[in-house]
């Protein structure tokens, strides 16, 4: 009876705890379809390819935030969608891995011709907005993740910490542009960024190959 009693209580928690991820997955999906469509946008109104490239990565991190929570609902309602999952796990990082020669060859051309991008208020919003957000849910998510044993949100954790960084980057460079006209900067903020998305989808890869290792054996 006791070891029923500690089973129950277990399953309860871990249920309380998937539930907490689903809400804070939801609200991490809607703030990435709004950081996603602003930052794209202003990019392209401004020529900032510091923004375009943020807002690729926030495109990733949605369909991220999609894959985790088809494994969170199968999770919680015990159904088995986890093939579902790897195949979104595995589109996620190959687009992932080609958003970083995409926006490197587009920052390299735009160079050379010199495109000199304008200040964007409408990005200065965006970016600070999720220096603020991007914590939050960092935070959250890995100790959801944590105390759930839950590896995909644990590892989603990861890439809201790496969008905390890249924002930080991004402020910095648009608002060097709007203070004083350092249009240049936003060439140094996607070079950062690109660093970011490179160590990600390093990251990404890894844990790819960790899961189907896991499965051979």
């Amino acid at each position: 009876m006791r070891e029923n009693d500690s089973e129950m209580r277990h399953r309860t928690s871990t249920d309380v705890l998937l539930r907490r991820g689903l809400r804070v997955e939801y609200a991490s999906l809607a703030w990435m379809t709004v950081e996603a469509a602003g930052a794209i946008f202003a990019g392209i109104l401004s020529g900032s390819l510091a923004l375009v490239a943020f807002g690729g990565d926030s495109v990733i991190e949605l369909l991220s935030s999609v894959a985790v929570l088809a494994h969170l609902r199968a999770e919680n309602e015990n159904e088995g969608s986890e093939h579902e999952t790897k195949r979104t796990e595995i589109a996620t990082v190959l687009l992932l891995v080609s958003l970083i020669p995409a926006i490197g060859l587009g920052a390299a051309y735009a160079y050379f011709t010199g495109a000199k991008p304008e200040s964007s208020v409408l990005g200065i919003t965006i970016a600070a907005c999720a220096l603020v957000i991007m914590p939050a849910l960092w935070f959250e998510k890995r100790k959801i993740g944590k105390e759930a044993k839950c590896l995909p949100l644990t590892v989603d954790s990861s890439e809201s910490a790496t969008c905390f960084l890249m924002s930080a980057a991004l402020l910095a460079g648009l608002l060097a542009n709007y203070l004083w006209k350092l249009w240049r900067i936003d060439y140094v903020a996607t070079i950062i960024i690109l660093i970011l998305l490179a160590r990600e989808a390093g990251e990404s890869v890894k844990q790819l190959r960790g899961e189907r290792q896991k499965a051979m054996f």
